[in-house]
């Protein structure tokens, strides 16, 4: 996928254009789109479970 640089001179107008280019796209290269998506999520995902581990203790309190 090479990409694209457009200019635009409102945002209603590259909103629109967004909206038109995802609308010509076909089933499948929508849904290749929404993998390669996944992919990168899982991947941030991953970065962020590698910090330390998370400890739960309880306590008994003494009453007195």
């Amino acid at each position: 996928m090479q990409p694209v640089i457009a200019k635009f001179r409102t945002f209603r107008e590259a909103e629109a254009a967004t909206h038109d280019y995802y609308r010509s796209l076909s089933p499948s290269e929508r849904l290749e789109i929404l993998f390669q998506l996944r992919i990168m999520a899982q991947k941030e995902s991953d970065a962020t479970s590698r910090r330390l581990a998370r400890v739960y203790r309880i306590a008994q309190l003494q009453r007195g």
